[in-house]
């Protein structure tokens, strides 16, 4: 159901105050109301519960924008985060509202899919606390060393207990040093059993890494930046789940993807609902890549990159028509 008009200033207020932790005369400044409003929508906030910042992410489903997105781009959902002149980090408002979007597309039962890096290790520390029954995160690829800042494991274990859901985790490397190691790893049963169930997850949770020098897989030392330079030369768009792939969003046939571990793109198009979250405006190239390889059902972008994609859609579409 979607909320009335009337109501989005008391989900607007709740979200400046409880999930940023604004003052009120800042959260009245922003939205331009007088404090006592905001005093009063605070307290209606809390007698219907909009406290739960969780339950107020269907405001951001109904923006015009978002709808145009998903329509342009044919996905399930799109969320957008408002722009928040008060925010010193923008990209926390992405992160805010796609945790609560993920809690809300969790099932009981559900087999969850989850990659790495910062914003999924960001959302899995903003996330609320959840217990949901016989839920169970399994780890998207391998893993990496220890001074990496957001290892695979770690996201997944986190978000684990979070849910207070069941984690498993992959034991072996991202990446191995040669393609022969790499296929043997991949056909010992127990590695084998667990990609091929990779297919089987009901939610994926991922987002799309750059293919610069500022790349996690180049940072984490999976690559060298002069590896990733001519990767990039050859055609390299973005990384999912630890895979490079290409502006199509297929897989790049290059050493790199046949020494990784990690679910096949195949497997990864294969789960329902595939929710990526993109906080930075520098992904606008891989996210387009991700997009066209059919790895998102769902979106949770900020408003700046949202514009970005409608505009880009709607001249591809004019595009198409005029040839």
């Amino acid at each position: 159901m979607a909320i009335r008009p009337a109501e989005q200033l008391i989900h607007k207020a709740a979200w400046l105050y409880y999930a940023h932790g604004l003052r009120q005369d800042q959260v009245a400044s922003q939205l331009n109301i007088s404090r006592a409003s905001v005093a009063m929508y605070l307290r209606k906030a809390r007698e219907t519960g909009i406290v739960n910042i969780s339950t107020s992410t269907q405001l951001f489903t109904d923006d015009v924008l978002a709808r145009q997105l998903e329509d342009a781009l044919k996905l399930d959902a799109v969320w957008m985060a408002p722009e928040n002149a008060y925010v010193v980090d923008p990209s926390t408002d992405v992160a805010v509202l796609a945790a609560g979007v993920f809690l809300e597309l969790v099932k009981k039962g559900d087999r969850i899919g989850v990659a790495w890096g910062r914003t999924v290790y960001t959302i899995a520390d903003v996330m609320s606390y959840a217990d949901l029954q016989d839920v169970t995160v399994v780890q998207l690829c391998g893993n990496l060393g220890a001074p990496y800042s957001y290892r695979p494991d770690q996201c997944t274990m986190e978000i684990a207990r979070r849910l207070n859901a069941k984690g498993l985790n992959f034991y072996a490397p991202l990446v191995l040093t040669t393609e022969l190691l790499a296929h043997g790893l991949r056909a010992e049963p127990v590695i084998r059993e667990q990609l091929a169930d990779i297919a089987n997850c009901d939610l994926a949770l991922y987002s799309v890494g750059t293919v610069d020098a500022d790349s996690h897989v180049v940072k984490c030392g999976a690559l060298s930046p002069g590896e990733m330079g001519l990767l990039r030369e050859a055609g390299a768009a973005g990384v999912v789940a630890g895979q490079i792939i290409d502006a199509a969003g297929k897989a790049l046939d290059c050493s790199y993807n046949r020494r990784v571990i990690s679910a096949s793109l195949s497997s990864l198009r294969q789960i329902e609902k595939r929710l990526m979250v993109v906080q930075e405006d520098s992904k606008f190239e891989p996210l387009l890549a991700a997009l066209a390889g059919g790895l998102c059902t769902h979106l949770v972008v900020g408003a700046g990159m949202a514009r970005r994609l409608l505009e880009y859609a709607g001249a591809s579409a004019g595009a198409k028509k005029a040839s």
